[in-house]
């Protein structure tokens, strides 16, 4: 990444002077914390910007992003639905977003030119393994979803060497699809939702959206192994109903997505700032 940096120098802009906008558009956008998120890195790094949550249209990204550039936006980080749509639209990719073909973390340069990353996976890898403990070489790990959620974290899940990666997905030839895309980066297989009666996982990953609307994935309550970790990648108040379900079909460790959301954050953070920030006294934050 450092070289990564030293490449792309044009593409940032470190401003003593001059305050620097960033935003995060989705939609749904009211739930989330990135603004309260990048406001602490900000202050705790001493750097001149502000962050603020941009609700956008089904189709309209596309325009919203011409109008960030116009408004001299220098960021964006990118929430779902528009993922994949907003690889699409990219000048240019880091190596991991070209791979993944989703972004979510955008560098607008003054020139207007879109430069896309993706620190997903990162931030998830390092909520699991640094923030709890959670090994992932040689496990069994099933990842539900096979949208730009899931098509983020799938190579960073892989370099961690598990023994297997299995995607599930209601439509299955999406999940086939990453599997032709990853299956060079490590051991990954693809399935439907009903193939997982009688399979058993260390880990399980929500990717997929169904707890924004209340829902849980179509599993059965058989998945875990013993000593599991059920991780849902969406963050609530109150835990969400995939965690509720995960704690009372067995899982030892069940974790939310607000530690991935902060690590990604930080990372996107270091992309458009050249510093990376402090995530533990965030994260302390937050929780309280």
């Amino acid at each position: 990444m450092k070289a990564q940096f030293i490449l792309r120098q044009s593409y940032y802009r470190m401003s003593e002077n001059q305050l620097d906008h960033y935003v995060v558009i989705g939609n749904p956008i009211a739930h989330s914390k990135s603004p309260l998120i990048h406001a602490q890195f900000a202050q705790q790094t001493a750097q001149a910007m502000d962050y603020s949550a941009r609700l956008v249209e089904l189709g309209g990204f596309a325009e919203a992003l011409k109008r960030l550039s116009a408004e001299g936006v220098r960021g964006a980080n990118v929430t779902v639905p528009f993922k994949q749509e907003a690889w699409q639209l990219m000048g240019d990719l880091s190596p991991r977003a070209r791979q993944a073909k989703a972004v979510n973390t955008i560098v607008i340069s003054q020139d207007g030119d879109l430069f896309g990353d993706n620190t997903d996976g990162l931030g998830l890898v390092a909520d699991l393994t640094k923030n709890n403990a959670v090994a992932l070489r040689d496990k069994r790990i099933l990842l539900l979803g096979a949208g730009g959620a899931a098509r983020g974290v799938i190579n960073p899940l892989l370099l961690e060497a598990p023994a297997e990666l299995v995607i599930a997905n209601r439509t299955v030839a999406r999940a086939y699809e990453l599997v032709d895309d990853f299956s060079s980066q490590g051991k990954v297989s693809a399935c439907g939702f009903d193939a997982l009666d009688g399979a058993k996982f260390d880990i399980v990953i929500n990717a997929t959206a169904a707890s924004l609307s209340g829902d849980l994935p179509p599993i059965p309550d058989s998945i875990f192994n013993p000593g599991a970790c059920a991780y849902d990648m969406m963050y609530a108040a109150e835990p969400t109903v995939f965690m509720k379900w995960a704690k009372g079909v067995g899982a030892e460790q069940v974790l939310d997505g607000l530690g991935m959301l902060v690590e990604q954050a930080a990372e996107a953070f270091l992309i458009w700032r050249q510093v990376r920030p402090d995530t533990s006294a965030v994260m302390a934050q937050l929780r309280k």
